[in-house]
């Protein structure tokens, strides 16, 4: 029987032990840490009877995704809610700019740029069936949809910058300007456009959906699946070198590409391996989980419907911010991510008390205590946040690395969204997910198509493998094709 193993249980490693153990692979599942899911499950809240969730929390990339395709989440006792606004982004003067699952609606919302939005976004998201498949892919490689994908490149070639310059009112610029932030990059740089410009384009096809009871649920049903499926799971065991796992015929690595190079050392040829080496982290992410009583009080209350909230200023302010982090240097005002998942999930609270998600982006090994910044940005747009808050937990970049290795210096992205490593991963290949190692396949979050709990790095590795594999074998292995 054809057996495989698979190094971290982060969503690319479930997806990839979903594939092999769909194909009839023997599967066993390794982690490091005591707990599976890597950073998409639940966290213990600042405040009991809370829900918080760990780092992955917001999910429009998820359900247009191919392996999410493959699951019965029905049944797997997993349900999408949404908030009555996908994502809010305040201003000191003048309206807030809202985006809506609808394209409509969002342009109807943005005054003279509504019809720029929509020319912008609307043909893309209208495709998204046909081009998800496109971008959750490599993309070395002859795209089936390129006139789609072309379309879409207009938009997210260049950088977030000059896309801005499209829009005449603050609020349309600083709204796109926010999403494109989630690169965690330079804004005058290219292609970091395509992480924000996909996200929005997924959000208006899909919407920007949280789980039900917290990320951590899906985790678990998935898990559960798996188990009903015979695979094995083995926590608590790190990995340092491949002599350490059982003889099996397939191994799938969910780990950061400098954790690849170590473990596969001297196995892997000498270019592979200085590119996985050097592959360089991010900015990194300073996060506060609150309990809110009574919920945030923004100034503008029609925020409080968010699911997402950028604190983050004029699009001016946040290409400026973003460029100081990139720089190592810690902005007085940095960029802040809010979640509200209680807005589209209510049974996260506890009567009137709220989960608040929050992090800022901070540069990368920041040692500091981004608390208080975080808290005066939220206040700077929510007058009263401060008061109304009832307790708070804040994990540094450096307590991130060490519950999971992947967040070098608290780099939530697993690795910088560069143009380059962006869209190519670790290093330069047609196939991103192989490692030049025999049976040996690279599927984290470094490899495309990035971050998120959409599955696919671990969905197209496992492909890969069991591709590979039937190539050399007489028995045939059962692939799924996005």
């Amino acid at each position: 029987m054809t057996t495989a193993v698979v190094v971290g249980s982060g969503p690319n490693g479930l997806a990839a032990a979903t594939v092999l153990a769909r194909a009839g692979v023997d599967v066993t599942v390794v982690e490091a840490a005591d707990q599976l899911g890597g950073g998409a499950r639940s966290v213990e809240s600042p405040l009991a009877g809370l829900v918080q969730d760990h780092c992955a929390a917001v999910h429009p990339m998820a359900p247009g995704s191919a392996f999410f395709h493959t699951l019965d989440l029905q049944a797997m006792g997993v349900r999408w809610a949404y908030a009555p606004i996908d994502a809010g982004h305040p201003l000191d003067r003048g309206e807030p700019g809202i985006l809506r699952t609808s394209v409509a609606e969002t342009a109807a919302g943005l005054g003279r740029d509504g019809a720029r939005w929509e020319a912008a976004f609307g043909p893309s998201s209208r495709a998204f069936d046909r081009l998800s498949g496109v971008i959750m892919s490599p993309m070395l490689r002859v795209p089936r949809h390129p006139l789609l994908l072309a379309r879409m490149g207009l938009v997210a070639g260049p950088p977030p910058a000059l896309v801005g310059k499209l829009f005449r009112e603050e609020r349309a610029r600083a709204l796109f300007m926010g999403v494109a932030a989630h690169a965690l990059q330079p804004l005058t740089l290219p292609l970091v456009t395509g992480i924000g410009a996909g996200i929005i384009i997924a959000g208006h096809a899909v919407g920007w959906p949280v789980v039900e009871g917290g990320t951590g649920r899906f985790t678990d049903a998935l898990v559960a699946m798996l188990r009903g499926m015979g695979v094995k799971f083995e926590t608590g065991t790190l990995v340092t070198r491949l002599h350490e796992l059982p003889p099996r015929d397939i191994t799938i690595l969910d780990v950061h590409p400098r954790a690849a190079a170590s473990i596969l050392a001297e196995q892997q040829p000498q270019g592979a391996r200085r590119a996985y080496r050097s592959f360089k982290p991010g900015p990194a992410a300073f996060k506060v989980d609150f309990a809110v009583d009574g919920g945030i009080p923004w100034r503008d209350p029609e925020l409080a419907h968010a699911g997402t909230v950028h604190a983050g200023g004029t699009a001016e302010e946040i290409i400026a911010t973003e460029k100081q982090v990139a720089a190592g240097q810690m902005p007085e005002r940095p960029f802040v991510l809010v979640g509200q998942q209680a807005a589209a999930d209510p049974s996260r609270a506890n009567g009137s008390i709220h989960p608040i998600y929050a992090y800022a982006h901070v540069p990368n090994g920041y040692t500091g205590d981004a608390t208080e910044a975080i808290i005066a940005q939220i206040e700077r747009f929510a007058p009263g946040f401060r008061e109304r808050i009832v307790a708070l937990s804040a994990r540094t970049p450096a307590e991130s690395e060490t519950e999971n290795p992947n967040f070098i210096g608290g780099d939530i992205l697993t690795g910088a969204k560069s143009p380059l490593q962006f869209l190519l991963g670790p290093r330069l290949s047609a196939q991103p997910y192989d490692t030049g190692v025999s049976g040996v396949y690279l599927c984290s979050a470094a490899t495309p198509p990035g971050p998120g709990i959409h599955g696919m790095g671990g969905f197209n590795a496992a492909n890969r493998a069991l591709s590979v594999l039937a190539r050399g074998s007489r028995t045939p292995l059962e692939t799924v094709t996005a």
